[in-house]
C-alpha cells in the first residue's frame, strides 16, 4: 500500500473509532463521568508507557522533562484534555450524545476564532462568513434548549485550545500523551482510592467485563491518536479537515438511531445551519489549498528550464 492510501485509510479508522466512543462509554455504565475518567487517564499512561517502550524514546521523555516551558505547556494541555474528557464522558452519561457531536461540528469554526483572538490571523471573506453563520447556529440552538448549550461548547474550546497548545509545543503524539497522562495521574489514583476506600469503586465489583473495559479505555484513547498521529504525516490538511466531519456525524447517527435522543425541528434546523457554516469553511480552506498547489506547481515549471540551462 503507498503511503498516502495509507495515510488515508489510518485516518479515516481514526475517526471512525472517535465516532463510535459513545457505544464505549455508555456501556462503562454504572461507573461515573469521573471514575471512567479517572481509570482513562490511568490506564492511557499505562498504554503509552508499553508504546514507549517499544519505540525506545525514554531519552526524549527525559529531554523533555529538563524544559520547563515546554512541562508547563504539558500540563496546560493535560488539564484542556482532561476537560474534554471528562465533559465527554458526562455528555454520554447523561444521554447528551447529540449534543456532544455538536460539540465537534463546532470545534473548526471556533480553531478559526482562536486564530483571530490568539494568533492575530487575518481571515478571509468566507472564513468571516463561516463564523456569523456559526454564531447564528448557537444562537437558535440556545434558543431551543432554553440555554446555551453547554456541553458542545466546552467540547469545542476545550479540543480547540488543547490543539493549540499542542501545535505550539510541537510534539510527537506518544511522547505527548504520555507526559500528560503521567501529569494526570496522580489527582486519578488519589481519587480511585478514595472511591475504593468508599466502596464506591465499580473497577473489579460490578463484573469481570467492566473492568477490562475501563481498563480498556487506555488502548482506546492511544490507538485512534496514534493512527491520526501517522495520517498527519501522510495525508494533506484539505483531506483531514474534511475526514474530520465523520467523527460528529457518526456521534450524532448514534445518538439518534442507538439512544434515541431527541432532534426535535428546531434543533436540526440549528444543526442545518451548523453544516452551512462547515460547507462554506470546506469549500473555502479546498479553494485555497488548490490555489496554493497550483501556485507551486507553476513555480516550478518556472524554475524548471533555469536549472537545465545551468546544466
Amino acid at each position: 500500500m503507498d503511503p498516502l492510501r495509507r495515510g488515508y485509510l489510518s485516518a479515516f479508522t481514526a475517526n471512525v473509532l472517535w465516532g463510535v466512543f459513545p457505544l464505549y462509554f455508555h456501556a462503562l455504565r454504572p461507573a461515573g463521568a469521573v471514575e471512567v475518567l479517572a481509570h482513562r487517564i490511568v490506564w492511557s499512561l499505562v498504554t503509552m508507557t508499553l508504546v514507549i517502550v517499544a519505540i525506545r524514546h525514554w531519552r526524549r521523555i527525559g529531554e523533555l522533562l529538563r524544559q520547563r516551558k515546554r512541562m508547563a505547556g504539558l500540563a496546560a494541555a493535560a488539564v484542556l484534555i482532561a476537560v474534554n474528557w471528562g465533559v465527554y464522558i458526562f455528555a454520554v452519561n447523561t444521554d447528551r450524545v447529540v449534543e456532544a457531536s455538536l460539540g465537534y461540528f463546532i470545534n473548526p469554526l471556533f480553531v478559526i476564532l482562536l486564530g483571530v483572538l490568539v494568533l492575530r490571523e487575518r481571515l478571509r471573506p468566507l472564513q468571516w462568513t463561516a463564523l456569523g453563520i456559526g454564531a447564528v447556529a448557537v444562537v437558535v440552538l440556545s434558543v431551543d434548549y432554553g440555554h446555551l448549550p453547554w456541553i458542545a461548547l466546552t467540547l469545542a474550546a476545550s479540543f480547540g485550545c488543547y490543539g493549540l497548545v499542542k501545535k505550539r509545543l510541537g510534539l510527537p503524539a506518544a511522547e505527548g500523551l504520555f507526559l500528560e497522562s503521567g501529569v494526570l495521574m496522580l489527582p486519578a489514583l488519589v481519587y480511585l482510592t478514595w472511591l475504593t476506600t468508599q466502596h464506591q469503586s465499580t473497577f473489579g465489583t460490578v463484573s469481570a467485563w467492566h473492568s477490562v473495559m475501563l481498563a480498556g479505555s487506555g488502548v482506546l484513547t492511544a490507538v485512534p491518536l496514534l493512527l491520526f498521529a501517522e495520517a498527519a504525516n501522510r495525508v494533506p490538511l484539505s483531506g483531514l479537515g474534511i475526514l474530520q466531519y465523520l467523527t460528529p456525524t457518526l456521534q450524532l447517527i448514534i445518538g439518534v438511531a442507538v439512544f434515541s435522543e431527541p432532534l426535535p425541528p428546531a434543533r436540526l434546523a440549528g444543526f442545518v445551519i451548523v453544516w452551512g457554516a462547515l460547507a462554506v469553511f470546506s469549500f473555502d480552506a479546498i479553494r485555497v489549498a488548490r490555489r496554493n498547489r497550483a501556485e507551486r506547481h507553476a513555480t516550478a515549471a518556472v524554475r524548471e528550464p533555469a536549472v537545465s540551462v545551468r546544466e
